[in-house]
């Protein structure tokens, strides 16, 4: 049997509840996982990102088969979940924690997530800079169990989760209805 390699990409977009189900259970994911990078505390707590001492960012993490869903279509699903213009957090989320950013693990998805920024600038979708920043990966540290796939554990919270905080309308509104949410 081939051995297969898979790829892995990071990214912080306000809470990782609503990070998970666009990038789960599509053709070439092996794994969404939600956690904490970007910080100096090793194995932080929930609680403990939130309060703003840590440094980190709320994340997901992806490992990815790339011959089956490339870099470049992570980028794709990722701008379409966050506000790249705000720099104080996602939504009512405030705060460190909540701010966007893409972690690169190499050099090539240094360039295409540059370069994808860079188009998503140039589009002219949104009226303010793209202020998401494009980091080099840190250490990750998994996020409690009870956050993993809470989409699913916690449906109708979820659901009124993602709706409540204005995640749900300004997808719609910069997006469009077929955007996976």
């Amino acid at each position: 049997m081939e051995s297969q390699e898979f790829d892995i990409g990071t990214f912080a977009g306000g809470c990782f509840w609503c990070m998970v189900k666009p990038f789960d259970e599509q053709p070439g994911i092996i794994k969404v996982v939600s956690g904490y990078t970007g910080g100096h505390k090793e194995n932080p707590s929930y609680e403990e990102v939130c309060s703003e001492t840590t440094g980190h960012y709320e994340a997901v993490q992806i490992t990815f088969d790339h011959k089956q869903f490339p870099y470049e279509k992570l980028l794709e699903i990722y701008w379409q979940q966050i506000d790249p213009t705000d720099p104080g957090g996602q939504f009512y989320d405030r705060g460190e924690s909540y701010q966007t950013a893409i972690f690169y693990h190499n050099e090539e998805q240094r360039k295409i997530a540059e370069e994808s920024k860079r188009r998503l600038q140039e589009s002219g979708r949104f009226q303010k800079p793209i202020v998401t920043k494009i980091l080099p990966a840190k250490p990750f540290y998994e996020a409690e169990e009870y956050h993993q796939h809470f989409y699913r554990k916690n449906p109708a919270r979820y659901h009124a989760y993602s709706n409540g905080s204005g995640r749900v309308d300004f997808i719609k509104r910069h997006w469009g209805e077929e955007v996976e949410k």
